[in-house]
């Protein structure tokens, strides 16, 4: 696993974890911020893979 797909996957919880909170305090700006890191994770953890799987 590289260092990618290890960034990627903690912004993917940090993102889960706002926009949670936000939902849970009514902030739309916070239940944003956490999908766009979401987002961002998830992408970033793709670039990982595909990473990998061409060093392989």
């Amino acid at each position: 696993m590289n260092k990618d797909r290890v960034v990627g996957s903690l912004k993917q919880v940090k993102g889960t974890v706002e926009e949670t909170a936000g939902k849970l305090l009514g902030d739309a700006k916070l239940q944003i911020a956490g999908k766009a890191d979401k987002a961002e994770g998830k992408t970033q953890n793709i670039i990982g893979t595909i990473t990998e799987t061409l060093k392989s």
